[in-house]
């Protein structure tokens, strides 16, 4: 299992480091056996495995049974647990949930944006902290691409140069230029992970769902959909359908 030290350790090297979603024990082995650096269990599981519209609408409780599936399903696979909407909303909260996901298996967990001391606190209590910056989903209005204009660029910037100070060891880039994701990747010296964060970001994650083509609809400009698993799964129970009614 990569510790974050060596995750972080591969920015030197300049060997990409691979970051998939997953949510449950099955596809967490496939992640693992496919040797994938490392697992998020996003709170997309929201949308993916829950048919909710918005990833605000899941918590801890959820977040902790998934986590701990994929921790049992990829015991030897840094795991990043996500810090589902709220569960951060102060310092000692944030800290008393990140230590509920590091005691079911995670190896760090992830936060959005940069809440008032939040990072702060979970690093000075030895909580390894992947930080996400960019397109913020859990309080986005909208999904459009972030960091356009010159101002929310230099935002962005300014945010990524703080988690690095902070010592988070990764930082997610999620729907941003890739000039301004390029940029980010060297003026740190943590590991950038690009979702729509350009080809120029130390590593790369993507949802599985995408990856796999495990839903029949629309994916991200910025996804890439590398095998047509739902067809195949279609497929495949239309043909135990047919061997049922056939009698066999």
């Amino acid at each position: 299992m990569l510790t974050p030290e060596q995750i972080k350790a591969k920015k030197t090297t300049g060997e990409k480091v691979s970051m998939i979603t997953s949510y449950d024990f099955a596809f967490a082995r496939m992640a693992e056996a496919a040797g994938v650096d490392q697992i998020l269990v996003g709170d997309s599981l929201a949308n993916t495995m829950l048919g909710y519209k918005s990833t605000r609408e899941i918590g801890m409780t959820e977040m902790l049974i998934f986590t701990a599936a994929v921790c049992r399903g990829a015991p030897n696979t840094h795991v990043v647990a996500d810090m589902p909407y709220r569960s951060d909303k102060d310092p000692q909260t944030a800290y008393d949930n990140a230590r509920r996901f590091m005691d079911v298996g995670a190896s760090s967990v992830k936060i959005e944006g940069t809440p008032a001391g939040v990072i702060e606190f979970l690093r000075s209590h030895d909580i390894p902290v992947c930080a996400h910056l960019g397109l913020l989903p859990q309080t986005a209005e909208n999904f459009k691409q972030k960091g356009k204009t010159e101002e929310e660029a230099a935002a962005i910037e300014a945010q990524a140069k703080f988690v690095d100070s902070l010592d988070c060891f990764e930082t997610v880039l999620e729907h941003i230029p890739e000039e301004l994701g390029t940029r980010i990747t060297r003026e740190v010296g943590s590991v950038t992970i690009g979702i729509g964060g350009g080809k120029f970001t130390d590593g790369h994650v993507l949802v599985m769902h995408d990856a796999l083509g495990m839903h029949n609809g629309k994916i991200p400009p910025f996804a890439t959909k590398f095998v047509d698993m739902y067809a195949l799964g279609v497929e495949g129970i239309k043909k135990y359908v047919d061997s049922v009614k056939a009698g066999l």
